[in-house]
């Protein structure tokens, strides 16, 4: 406890630097870490003999489903961590444990309701978020066997939001690493050893899911966490849960349309390409990962000290924070522009060998990324606002990017043109757009949000 209590005072009282390298390198580790439950699997089912290209293709229309469990367990969990983070700020444990209680259940209620409602009506549903007669086998294989472990993603990934909470991020890429690594060892064995395939694929990840889940809840049950929980705080609250939806939709919308512009993109690529122009859509979808995941790590790492210095009403350390925060995004998102504008073909390769699919790929990488540099200012702010409870603009900021610009232009610039560039192209357009009206609405905002009189010197 007593380590506990020494993060929270770094929160407030060490250099901003070493402490965001303190925090965030943990974090973007954890979420590197994350990404390849997914990326490792595709590379696997990629490289499969004979059937690699269309295996790939499955596994990529089980993307929107994935999605929006993910979706769920940020809901549930970055929608209370910050507010947990603010309460340890202003001095109130005992109701930074109640959020974490109500979370919990949330997530255990959540869990259930999604792997009935998914068992039930997956086929038609991977049919409609693209699938074709070739690809819809090896979709259902890894889908069934994945969504019977999704309450270990549900606490794994929900709950490891309240071990940042707390400042003690180097625990909380623990819990990722022991999962990672395992599925890193598992997937091989059971896609090539054991023959299983995709079901193969699926099954590594469950079970490194779960190893992480026992070991997120344990930590938290333990003296070692500054947050515990406790049966008495597992009683769903209203006016708890009330306060984590309005935080956590914000986050639950930014996941889950991400499912809906996978939809979106999987149709319209199937209607005016076919299946190959599908599969640069997954091979593209991870290596976006690559670039937005550590992005998020960075921002997630840092939150803490601006949700615990809101709470304790320190605005100039937010102030502080949140411009070596952009800075630091924007700087990660324009090297990630320039690598996917140099080297599509390379990146496209250590998905699929499959030369057609590759030649495809490294034409249209360059323009689906075109507006990828600005995007780092989008999560810096998304991110600030989501540190310091505002609910409502951040669920704007949260559909703005995905609904009301992506998917519109999706639909709308292929129809115009007569053209399968127009659904690549209007991932760029939705980014400049969503980023430079994010960073405007910050920039007016902050006045009221962190007043003037509490600056440095």
């Amino acid at each position: 406890m007593a380590q506990s209590h020494k993060s929270e005072e770094a929160l407030t009282s060490a250099p901003i630097g070493p402490l965001m390298v303190k925090l965030a390198l943990p974090a973007v580790a954890a979420q590197l870490i994350n990404m390849l439950y997914n990326i490792v699997d595709r590379i696997y089912i990629g490289h499969i003999p004979q059937v690699g290209r269309t295996a790939l293709t499955g596994l990529g229309v089980t993307f929107p489903i994935l999605m929006l469990i993910s979706a769920f367990t940020a809901f549930a969990g970055m929608g209370g961590a910050p507010l947990a983070s603010i309460r340890l700020g202003a001095g109130d444990r005992e109701e930074a444990e109640k959020i974490l209680g109500n979370s919990t259940a949330l997530l255990l209620i959540l869990a259930a309701l999604l792997t009935t409602v998914f068992s039930i009506i997956k086929e038609p549903v991977l049919m409609a978020f693209g699938a074709s007669e070739d690809t819809i086998g090896y979709a259902l294989d890894y889908i069934s066997i994945y969504l019977m472990g999704t309450v270990f993603v549900q606490l794994a990934l929900g709950l490891n939001a309240y071990i940042t909470a707390q400042g003690q991020a180097l625990a909380a890429m623990c819990s990722v690493l022991i999962g990672a690594i395992l599925n890193i060892l598992l997937d091989p064995l059971f896609i090539f050893v054991f023959r299983m395939g995709v079901r193969g694929a699926a099954l590594a990840t469950i079970i490194s899911q779960g190893v992480s889940a026992c070991w997120v809840v344990g930590f938290l049950c333990s003296r070692r966490s500054s947050l515990r929980i406790r049966t008495k705080n597992l009683r769903l609250e209203l006016p708890v849960v009330g306060r984590i939806a309005a935080l956590g939709i914000a986050p639950f919308i930014m996941q889950s349309t991400e499912s809906l512009v996978t939809v979106v993109l999987n149709s319209g690529l199937q209607f005016y390409g076919g299946d190959l122009y599908v599969a640069t859509v997954t091979v593209m979808q991870s290596v976006m990962q690559m670039v937005v995941m550590p992005v998020q790590g960075i921002t997630q790492g840092v939150q803490p000290i601006m949700s615990y210095n809101f709470g304790a009403k320190n605005y100039a350390r937010v102030r502080e924070t949140f411009r070596l925060l952009l800075r630091t995004t924007l700087t990660v998102t324009i090297s990630a522009f320039l690598l996917v504008f140099l080297f599509p073909k390379p990146l496209a390769l250590i998905f699929n060998g499959d030369l057609e699919l590759v030649e495809l790929t490294g034409q249209v990488m360059p323009i689906f990324f075109g507006g990828i540099w600005a995007f780092g200012a989008q999560m810096a702010c998304q991110s600030a606002f989501m540190a310091m409870g505002q609910a409502k603009t951040s669920l704007f900021l949260a559909l703005l990017r995905k609904v009301i610009l992506l998917v519109p232009l999706a639909i709308l610039l292929p129809w115009i043109t007569g053209s399968v560039m127009g659904i690549y192209a209007a991932e760029p357009v939705a980014d400049i757009l969503a980023s430079a009206t994010t960073l405007t609405l910050f920039l007016h905002k902050r006045k009221t949000l962190l007043p003037a009189q509490n600056r440095e010197k």
